[in-house]
């Protein structure tokens, strides 16, 4: 039986089997709601028999002020430090500020940047996605176009329905 959406909000930690198309695929990981402190994590991996970690479930990465920033730097860096692996679901707004954060200077860190994009069955055939820079020359060599029904295949997609059999830890 799937968690639904309101549970994944109220719940603190869960675990389960990756199951979206990222090199982590098919592992198992124990899901981070929000900020919590590095050993209550660690306990909680340990016991769950896991050292794959994913912050910012449920879309709960949302810093806004320095002190916020500071308390999930606080709480990564120390198990990227450990080694664990250490993906953090972030959406694209927060890029810039993700890379100062010096995260990606481990090789155990996944960025998984979320593009929010509904009713994406209802574009033609026409619809590009452009990967773009902030501004002209700022950062990027160039751009990169991809159009949007080349990105949608089987191979990365994952159904709603294949969201099952993660538990929440109490």
């Amino acid at each position: 039986m799937a968690i639904d959406t309101q549970e994944r909000l109220d719940a603190d930690f869960f675990t389960g089997v990756e199951v979206e198309n990222t090199p982590f695929k098919g592992i198992k990981h124990l899901f981070i709601v929000g900020v919590k402190h590095p050993d209550e994590i660690k306990d909680i991996a340990a016991q769950s028999g896991t050292k794959h970690l994913y912050f910012g479930t449920s879309q709960s990465f949302a810093p806004e002020s320095d002190d916020d920033w500071n308390a999930w730097s606080e709480m990564i860096v120390p198990l990227l430090r450990e080694g664990y692996v250490c993906i953090l679901d972030y959406d694209v707004f927060y890029v810039e500020e993700v890379l100062e954060q010096g995260f990606d200077a481990f090789p155990n860190f996944v960025s998984m940047i979320s593009v929010r994009l509904p009713h994406i069955d209802k574009f033609n055939s026409h619809a590009t996605i452009k990967l773009d820079d902030t501004t002209w020359g700022h950062s990027n060599q160039g751009v990169w176009t991809h159009r949007l029904g080349s990105l949608q295949t089987d191979e990365s997609f994952t159904p709603w329905h294949e969201y099952k059999g993660d538990e929440i830890v109490k």
